[in-house]
């Protein structure tokens, strides 16, 4: 027998909370990443009924929430809504967000959120047995970062999913949040290695200097471990990827051009840091950012 010590047992603190904001503070996506799933799955259940929730998923053990910034009242009640968000306030370059649940959800809305790492400063109630608890958390304001890279590898050797998930493992830190990785497939071209599938990578960086350093860091090392002469590397800093959606349909329903590529990338605003082939595919895989589900299914529709 085994006797465990826990030095505190009522308290399983989140891995990390991060905030994506639109450039007008008007949406964001709390995004939650937990050490436990069944505790998060509960949470995402009684969060969505939030007034503030407009939508809610799930990647891997990230729990993803959807949201109009502001305040709002939250009626609790045990069992069917006993927790939730009740405001997301952007006050300069920080979030504040207040958590509020009955019992262990209370519990969940304040120390286990409290101790989440991303975490600027808190403040909280007691929470525990049958009492009602809030707590608010302050963290970095961010901004989504977009980076897809196709055409790393030869028929001889490489796979570019791995090799940008490997590079992006590598450059996580708190200063830029490695968030999601989607394989997204094309269509078929003649010119391709194997499979036809390009990667997009999303990231959540708190200022410019962040991001053009993992930028930077991102082009080195594809120049470095890439096999390919052909690598396409573009990146779309923006809340969402919409604008891209109608060339990433194309580009899955039939063969595209690089100078076409090159000219809605031109035309959406999209920075080119490696400009072979590969920008064809990268382009097309923006749109399917943290959808791996969908986006390795070639008849999927965007959402």
């Amino acid at each position: 027998m085994k006797e465990i010590e826990l030095n505190d047992p009522y308290t399983t603190p989140y891995r990390g909370i991060y905030v994506i904001c639109d450039r007008n503070n008007e949406y964001a996506e709390v995004i939650e990443h937990t050490n436990c799933y069944g505790g998060a799955a509960w949470s995402k259940f009684h969060y969505s009924h939030s007034p503030l929730i407009l939508n809610t998923r799930s990647i891997g053990n990230m729990i993803r929430y959807f949201v109009k910034t502001g305040t709002s009242v939250l009626e609790l009640k045990p069992s069917t809504a006993a927790a939730g968000i009740e405001s997301v306030v952007v006050i300069g370059d920080e979030v504040h967000i207040t958590y509020a649940g009955l019992g262990g959800g209370g519990v969940g809305a304040t120390k286990c959120r409290a101790f989440a790492e991303g975490v600027l400063c808190c403040n909280y109630t007691e929470s525990g047995g049958g009492r009602a608890a809030k707590g608010t958390v302050v963290v970095p304001r961010r901004e989504r970062v977009l980076i897809g890279i196709d055409d790393t590898d030869t028929k001889e050797e490489g796979a570019t999913w791995t090799l940008t998930h490997n590079m992006a493992n590598e450059l996580d830190c708190i200063e830029s949040v490695y968030l999601s990785h989607s394989l997204v497939q094309l269509f078929p071209v003649s010119a391709r290695t194997q499979n036809c599938v390009s990667t997009v990578l999303e990231f959540a960086c708190v200022n410019e200097n962040a991001k053009q350093e993992l930028l930077e860091s991102i082009k080195v090392a594809l120049l470095k471990y890439s096999v390919s002469d052909e690598t396409g590397m573009v990146v779309l800093s923006d809340f969402d990827a919409k604008k891209m959606n109608e060339y990433s349909k194309q580009c899955r329903s039939g063969e595209l051009t690089k100078e076409y590529a090159m000219q809605c990338a031109k035309d959406n605003d999209v920075d080119i840091w490696l400009d072979g082939n590969g920008v064809i595919g990268a382009l097309a895989a923006l749109a399917w950012f943290a959808q791996p589900d969908d986006s390795v299914k070639l008849n999927a529709q965007l959402k």
